[in-house]
């Protein structure tokens, strides 16, 4: 039913490559790696971090550049987190979009009932467990990591299947109902980065020019041309515009966009969100990871396909600009972000999802157990990429920083608990 290796290979060794090299080069050499990531590559008055915070960041090294009066530093980091990796959320925008938009998404109607409740015990669990240990450790350590509360409720999609799939068999229905919940768990983690982690002094006004690049190019480039062909059954119209003009008219949209979300201060790297539903695109979806998918030339997939090999290298160097933290970090927010994943996942997921299945009635998918939704749990405590990513903007770079990234990257550490969850509760492997 779907070929995931080809995709766990793409979008993850060269992840896992940058984070392996990040974390040798910051506890061999770690002023080198920290003045690496903080290079300044433009000082500027329009785009970037703001220069007090970089020149803090950098340190005393910051007063060797000729820099000026200027309000902003375009760094190494900011361009790989706040720029680059808009092209990655375009694509996990584009699955959501496609799950909630289409007839046949996944997302839609009561089949998503119970993966949807269920995965909204698996953000309120880990923040529940993550903020209620916080408070136990005192009012210090709690002010101190308060916001990180959002760095646990993260999944990693691809990862998150590949075990879903060694745990349970590519055949079980569990594996459609994780991935489910981690599509909708991606749909949750852009809606709380937009919302509660601006990247600086909200200027919501910059969003009008979000949201009108959008419309212009819905209109002319998409409505318009469907609209002059009525009648009209070789569809001129619309075939010259896709032929000559492909992405480009969205493209240009999309910088003006990532643009304005730069002035805002809601975070770049969801600037290219409001364009997806621009874009023309097939009446149908095949599902994340379907094989089916490389045949569908609509101009929404041609752009996905395109960004397949760039979005490869941007999450290399988003390893390579992210994990490099130095083990001696190890410290609260660790095991706070740790507890929060392979504790408050499992609970919330399995006590959202029973409430759906029976007080609810809404039930589970046909073969699949109420126990299968603890170890649904574990593998959803994945938090790697997406959580990398949160620990990034909730905490200004430092130790506590670090410590989040810390506790992200030993997540990797609940592929061991779902198999071992999955050999006690006795899953039954049913191969594809």
């Amino acid at each position: 039913m779907y070929k995931v290796w080809n995709f766990i290979t793409t979008y993850s060794i060269l992840l896992i490559t940058g984070a392996i090299v990040a974390l040798i080069w910051a506890n061999i050499d770690p002023s080198s790696y920290h003045h690496f990531v903080e290079y300044p590559l433009w000082f500027n008055g329009w785009v970037g971090q703001d220069f007090a915070h970089w020149a803090e960041a950098y340190g005393s090294h910051a007063n060797d550049f000729d820099i000026g009066d200027v309000d902003r530093v375009l760094t190494v980091h900011y361009l790989i987190n706040d720029l680059l990796m808009a092209l990655f959320f375009a694509i996990a925008g584009k699955e959501v979009w496609e799950a909630v938009i289409l007839e046949n998404g996944s997302l839609r109607g009561k089949k998503a009932a119970t993966p949807l409740i269920a995965t909204a015990g698996g953000m309120i669990g880990p923040i529940a467990v993550y903020l209620g240990l916080a408070m136990l450790m005192g009012s210090e350590t709690y002010n101190a990591v308060f916001r990180g509360w959002a760095v646990p409720t993260a999944t990693d999609i691809a990862f998150s299947y590949l075990v879903g799939r060694i745990v349970f068999g590519a055949g079980h229905p569990a594996v459609r109902f994780l991935l489910l919940l981690a599509i909708a768990d991606d749909a949750g983690g852009l809606i709380i980065l937009a919302i509660f982690y601006p990247s600086g002094d909200l200027a919501p006004e910059w969003l009008l020019l979000s949201v009108a690049a959008s419309v212009i190019a819905f209109v002319f480039f998409n409505w318009l041309p469907r609209r002059m062909d009525r009648g009209d059954q070789l569809r001129q119209k619309s075939t010259w515009v896709r032929r000559n003009l492909s992405w480009l008219p969205y493209g240009v949209a999309g910088v003006i966009s990532l643009f304005a979300f730069t002035q805002s201060g809601l975070h770049p790297a969801l600037g290219l969100l409001p364009i997806i539903p621009a874009i023309p695109h097939a009446d149908r979806a095949f599902g994340l990871f379907a094989d089916a998918e490389q045949h569908l030339h609509d101009i929404l997939n041609s752009m996905e396909h395109a960004l397949k090999h760039p979005v490869e290298l941007i999450l290399f160097f988003f390893g390579l600009a992210n994990a490099g933290v130095e083990f001696n970090a190890i410290s609260a927010p660790t095991f706070l972000v740790l507890a929060g994943l392979i504790i408050g996942k499992p609970v919330g997921i399995f006590i959202m999802g029973w409430i759906a299945a029976k007080p609810l009635g809404l039930g589970l998918p046909q073969g699949m157990r109420m126990l299968d939704l603890i170890v649904i749990g574990f593998v959803a405590a994945i938090g790697f990429t997406v959580a990398l990513f949160v620990a990034s903007v909730a905490f200004h770079p430092g130790p506590v920083q670090d410590a989040a990234k810390m506790g992200a990257l030993f997540s990797f550490g609940a592929v061991f608990l779902s198999i071992i969850a999955g050999k006690l509760l006795r899953v039954e492997k049913q191969p594809g």
